[in-house]
């Protein structure tokens, strides 16, 4: 059968980059998973439950379509519900890194920090934390997301916090984003700034990413080796960098659940000597892509319910599994989590959460698939056509031959970017996002498929003007010869001439095509106005002349 969702028709800088060698992690840092196991090719609709439904129409008009540039700020959005919080530790404030070199971060695309006003600050942050632990794996931490998790033993830590912030406290929009930075490329990096960077930049919001996981910190075993990372991977911040990061301990990932929530406690109630300096924070998100993605499921389900800390979740291009609770002294296996149950977000969470997803994600190596879970009062997901889980717009410079096809070029920084703005509505009492199409799936052989056009592109999803008036195919799709390295990075290929032709007699008829497409992906709220020029300004109308 084809598994369909309500397909729209609508066929009408930063101020320095990072040192020396350091930005070849960038590659590491996305390239996530690429030398395990899959996890089981089971038809689905067991496990998570909801796994291959028909998501319903978009019933939730355009609201919030017509924002998302500079305009927002606190005093125009409500506060998140207020929530009992239990009086726990928060991360204690050690002091601003500033020895050796800049901050270690992988974003390779410029963006200018201080021409939108913006500073960057790194910061040690240390305390003393527990670890959850589940009695019962088989019944403590089911599909239905409903995790029962108890305080375990604790261990001290101390790790690194990078900020990039408004300067003016004017000029802040009173949401902190707080990145759970990825390390599944054995480099600490940050991809959801990249993505997200020009909507919390252009809105002012403050971003915060944190040194979670062991590997970042300490080093230790790479789940996927990268040809010209010169040894980068898999060393820590300690050793990359020893006069800036050498005081750095990390306990283990079993504790990073609870330092995770101990810097966001940090930085809700820190005073002017804080990580935000004299910003007011109003409300927290909680934001992850990829390998960080599968640790805010675990998170969502099992930590949140007892620390009500984080007031909205963005999970971004997560696997169908949940990332293991972990142990003491060591990093969590991705493979373990790659071969775990399919885990749904708990439908009974009190905050809101946003899950985005791409070609790359829901079919193949992550598998989502099975994990898919109908729009409800506190959940969205959408699934964006065209996406790749990692792309040109993540990878920079280094992407120009990295594959054996050009890597996606794909739209997804446009949806991610609507995805926090609506998330942000959302947490502070507005309006939820618009629910979005599904891919349509094919599974009649017994292994599911995407519903592909003449073209290549994929049927159902967000739709934007690269997909509905393409003269590009980006797709998660890869050559058949393609390495390990390129699994994920899907593809662009150009559309043949004569098929142009056939699409659009001439520049004004895909001109007009186009700029449909510009119209009806802004009023559906799948993409910002904010975003207007620039997405019109990927309309290539010399492919037509003479």
């Amino acid at each position: 059968m084809i598994i369909r969702g309500q397909r729209r028709n609508i066929h009408l800088d930063r101020a320095r980059r990072r040192p020396g060698p350091l930005v070849l992690g960038a590659l590491a840092a996305v390239l996530v998973l690429g030398t395990v196991g899959c996890s089981s090719d089971d038809d689905g609709d067991d496990g998570a439950g909801g796994g291959t439904t028909t998501a319903p129409a978009n019933d939730s008009g355009t609201n919030g379509s017509e924002t998302g540039d500079t305009d927002v700020t606190g005093g125009e959005l409500g506060r998140p519900a207020e929530r009992d919080r239990p009086d726990e530790p928060a991360a204690a404030l050690v002091g601003e890194l500033t020895a050796g070199g800049a901050p270690m971060l992988t974003d390779l695309n410029e963006t200018d920090l201080e021409g939108h006003g913006f500073v960057e600050h790194e910061f040690a942050v240390e305390g003393t934390a527990v670890r959850y632990v589940a009695e019962d794996p088989e019944t403590d931490l089911p599909a239905n997301g409903e995790f029962n998790l108890a305080e375990g033993d604790s261990a001290p830590y101390r790790t690194r916090v990078a900020v990039r912030r408004p300067a003016d406290a004017a000029d802040f929009n009173g949401t902190v984003v707080v990145e759970w930075m990825n390390v599944s490329g054995g480099i600490d990096a940050n991809p959801d700034y990249v993505y997200l960077a020009d909507e919390i930049l252009r809105s002012g919001y403050a971003w915060v990413g944190v040194s979670v996981q062991h590997i970042g910190v300490e080093g230790g075993p790479v789940a996927v080796g990268i040809e010209g990372t010169d040894g980068l991977a898999g060393k820590g911040l300690k050793v990359l960098d020893p006069e800036r990061y050498g005081d750095l301990d990390h306990p283990g990932d079993a504790y990073a659940y609870d330092i995770y929530t101990q810097v966001s406690r940090l930085i809700r109630t820190g005073d002017d000597e804080g990580l935000l300096g004299d910003l007011d924070p109003e409300a927290i998100i909680a934001a992850g892509e990829s390998q960080s993605a599968f640790a805010l499921t675990t998170y969502a389900n099992g930590v949140q319910p007892l620390t009500q800390e984080f007031d909205a979740f963005f999970i971004h291009s997560r696997g169908g599994a949940a990332l293991p609770l972990g142990g003491p002294d060591a990093g969590v296996g991705i493979a373990d989590a790659i071969a775990g149950t399919p885990t749904i977000i708990r439908t009974d969470l009190e905050v809101p959460s946003i899950i985005v997803q791409t070609e790359s994600d829901t079919l193949g190596l992550l598998n989502y698939l099975p994990a898919r879970q109908d729009d409800g009062d506190t959940i969205r997901l959408w699934e964006v056509a065209g996406g790749a889980h990692a792309d040109k717009r993540l990878v920079g410079p280094l992407a120009d031959g990295l594959c054996p096809v050009e890597i996606n070029d794909g739209p997804t920084h446009y949806v991610l970017r609507a995805a926090l703005h609506h998330l942000n509505t959302w947490a502070r009492g507005g309006e939820a996002p618009p629910i979005a199409d599904r891919f349509e799936i094919d599974d009649s052989s017994g292994t599911p498929t995407y519903v592909r056009d003449d073209d290549g592109i994929i049927a159902g999803g967000i739709r934007t003007p690269a997909v509905d008036v393409p003269i590009r195919v980006f797709s998660g799709e890869v050559a058949p010869d393609s390495g390990v390295a390129c699994l994920l990075m899907g593809s662009s290929i150009d559309i043949p001439a004569d098929r142009l032709a056939e699409l659009y007699p001439d520049a004004d008829t895909y001109l007009s095509e186009y700029q449909a497409a510009v119209d009806a992906a802004i009023e559906s709220g799948f993409v910002l106005e904010g975003d207007r020029e620039a997405l019109e300004a990927e309309a290539n109308p010399e492919l037509f002349a003479g």
